[in-house]
């Protein structure tokens, strides 16, 4: 079953230890993450809708003589580009700019590491959402949700090509916070 923590030990003999990030959290990170990506992409699509009925509408003097597929092509090519870049581009964007998280990850308070503990790289980063090409196949989606289940850390298809995993992010500790701690036992016995 799913281990709660994961531990790293530093050839300086320290040891980090992260909370996993179970399936619920990743899941709501992944549903915000895709709901900013559909609206991008609906955006995207009314944008070349308005961009080609304007085409269509454009003086002959702007039309180069009525023949505007010129001017639809580009228009067209213009938006596979944007449209890539969005369905692409969105993860390794925000994962490397945001240090392992997406505005879902945020929410959800999840954040990709290396396996070793440190920031996932570019490397790690394109590699894991270049597997999701997997995880929106199908059978490919079922079998990473089974991956997921079955190993002890949650990890789907893409952390384990990259060498990465999702761990919780706990808030940031304040001064303030520190000054209002007390042991439970005094810290130096007195002679």
């Amino acid at each position: 079953m799913l281990r709660e923590e994961y531990t790293i030990d530093t050839p300086e003999n320290v040891t980090f230890g992260y909370q996993v990030a179970h399936i619920g959290s990743r899941f709501v990170g992944a549903l915000i993450d895709t709901a900013l990506i559909v609206v991008l992409l609906v955006s995207l699509n009314l944008l070349l809708v308005w961009v080609l009925s304007a085409v269509g509408e454009a003086p002959s003097a702007f039309r180069a003589a009525d023949d505007q597929s010129w001017i639809v092509g580009v228009a067209i090519a213009i938006y596979l580009l944007f449209n890539f870049a969005i369905i692409w581009g969105y993860y390794l964007l925000f994962e490397l700019r945001w240090n392992g998280r997406t505005p879902g990850k945020r929410v959800a308070g999840t954040q990709v590491l290396r396996t070793n503990g440190g920031p996932a790289g570019f490397s790690e980063v394109a590699i894991r959402n270049l597997v999701r090409i997997i995880d929106f196949m199908p059978i490919g989606y079922a079998i990473g949700v089974v991956t997921m289940f079955l190993n002890a850390k949650a990890r789907r298809l893409g952390d384990f090509a990259a060498g990465t995993v999702v761990v919780r992010v706990h808030k940031d500790i304040k001064v303030e916070q520190l000054s209002t701690w007390r042991p439970s036992r005094p810290l130096l016995a007195s002679s």
